[in-house]
């Protein structure tokens, strides 16, 4: 589950990272953009028109591509989840051990971190659209042989394969949304987008659940298969391409041909590029903002930690309502419905945050501090210590088994607004490398998230289901004051950090 800058939502025209995108990639050192400023009023110089603006599409248009995006999205973060509980079935037919078989969901997870990192800059040389129909035509072939697996080395392989084609929806997806819509009207269309990858791995184990508890753990792999196939038509057939360099530069190839005047150029065409610097500079800077910026690493080791636990639950929810609540498989999937819940419920009011913001841009003559992003923030913080507090306390055998459930609803929902604050705070605070901050922060979240499977079941039966999750409620409790402690004091950080905007 990762995202990076383009994946944000935006509401002030004064902070619409999307423009500097089309400006000139972003993951580029400066030595790669245009070496001669082109003229506006010269005639070969192609020009974006209305027929060709992906803003002039219908608004069912759009929208289609946007619903297509997104379950794209929440597809590539449900195939993370859906090994959850076909641990049991691997460990038996593929003769290994079940601490083996959690390496299923770590090395996806990984490959969801580490993808961005080279997808990010390709889209920016060739669009989205051959991004997203490549990575999932090869989402689509590697995912065979996890689902008809010969042994457990080449199960785990193309799990780890499959993580990096399906982290093209969470580097790459979010730009062609703030392409469709402008500014005025973007906020929803984001937000639907945002939320996917998130509800994706809470709808992983409640549908592989059912599966093996009915039938064979490769029906997991196989119902996959399907999903990613449909997945795929939708977007060769209803997803335009939509970044608007390479649209410029598919319109001057067309003049050319039509005309045979071979002076009509884009400006993409004019600049110079270096692929191999382009994927350097998106690799080392997230590194150089973790290792000398505390702010970035106090935001991205608190997102981190939240998406740990999420994944550390597919371990834990096991533990509490099969082993304590004697829940069968299937009726343990449907127990993560109230993290799902949560989320939905924190999406519901966005129009509420939209509003406060367009309040504080006003307040700020149009030019609002980041800091206000982290209002949002502010809510999760307090929500999911809460959540994880009652679900420790509520995981005794005699206490009722919705106890645990009820308490994930405000944890799901926590998770929802720290996201979207610490999103939007890295974007806008570290705008001249946010693609490079949300870089970061993917790569961090991952490894956390690849990493707490793997204790989860040894903490849980060592101290216990209240012990362990009363541990993860102090870890949140403990990065509560983040957003309340920068959003005072993070101007001043701002203006004396090297990578943030003053």
């Amino acid at each position: 589950m990762s995202a990076n800058s383009e994946t944000i939502t935006l509401n002030d025209p004064k902070q619409d990272v999307e423009k500097n995108v089309n400006d000139a990639p972003s993951h580029a050192p400066a030595s790669a953009l245009t070496k001669d400023s082109e003229s506006p009023s010269d005639p070969h110089l192609v020009q974006l028109e209305p027929a060709d603006d992906p803003k002039c599409l219908s608004l069912w248009h759009k929208w289609l591509a946007v619903l297509a995006i997104s379950s794209s999205s929440l597809c590539a973060t449900f195939a993370s989840s859906v090994a959850s509980f076909t641990e049991a079935g691997l460990a038996r037919d593929l003769h290994t051990t079940h601490e083996v078989t959690i390496l299923s969901i770590s090395l996806y997870v990984l490959g969801l971190g580490i993808g961005p990192m080279f997808v990010g800059p390709l889209s920016e040389l060739y669009g989205r659209n051959i991004i997203y129909r490549t990575s999932y035509v090869l989402f689509f072939a590697f995912t065979w042989p996890t689902a008809f697996p010969p042994n457990i080395a080449t199960f785990l392989a193309f799990r780890f394969i499959t993580g990096l084609c399906g982290s093209a929806f969470l580097s790459v997806a979010g730009g062609s949304v703030s392409d469709l819509f402008d500014n005025a009207h973007v906020a929803t269309p984001m937000a639907v987008y945002t939320i996917s990858p998130f509800i994706g791995p809470v709808v992983g184990p409640l549908i592989s659940g059912f599966i093996v508890q009915n039938t064979d753990w490769r029906w997991c792999y196989r119902v996959l298969l399907i999903w990613q196939f449909a997945q795929t038509v939708l977007l060769f057939t209803c997803v335009p391409e939509t970044y608007v360099p390479v649209i410029l530069k598919k319109k001057a190839r067309k003049l050319r041909k039509t005309t045979g005047d071979e002076k009509y150029y884009a400006p993409l065409e004019r600049q110079e590029h270096s692929l191999f610097r382009m994927i350097l500079f998106s690799i080392y800077t997230p590194f150089q903002l973790l290792l000398f910026d505390r702010m970035a690493l106090a935001l991205d080791v608190w997102s981190a930690l939240l998406l740990g636990i999420l994944y550390l639950a597919f371990q834990a929810f096991p533990i509490i309502f099969e082993e304590v609540h004697g829940f069968n498989v299937q009726s343990t999937g449907l127990s993560f419905l109230g993290i799902g819940l949560g989320m939905v419920a924190a999406l519901s009011t966005q129009p509420y945050w939209n509003a406060l913001f367009r309040r504080k841009a006003v307040k700020h003559n149009g030019h609002p501090p980041p800091e206000v992003r982290l209002i949002i923030g502010q809510v999760g913080g307090i929500l999911a210590p809460i959540g994880l507090f009652i679900m420790a306390f509520t995981t005794y055998k005699q206490v009722h088994w919705s106890g645990p459930i009820i308490g994930s609803i405000p944890f799901g929902a926590g998770v929802y607004f720290i996201y979207t604050g610490v999103f939007t705070y890295l974007v806008t605070a570290y705008r001249p490398i946010a693609a490079s901050a949300m870089a970061a922060n993917s790569a961090m979240r991952s490894t956390f998230a690849a990493v707490f499977p793997l204790f989860a079941g040894q903490m849980y039966h060592r101290l216990g289901t209240v012990g362990a999750t009363a541990l993860l409620a102090g870890l949140t409790t403990l990065m509560a004051p983040l957003p309340f402690i920068f959003y005072r004091i993070g101007a001043r950080l701002r203006a004396t950090s090297r990578f943030a905007v003053p």
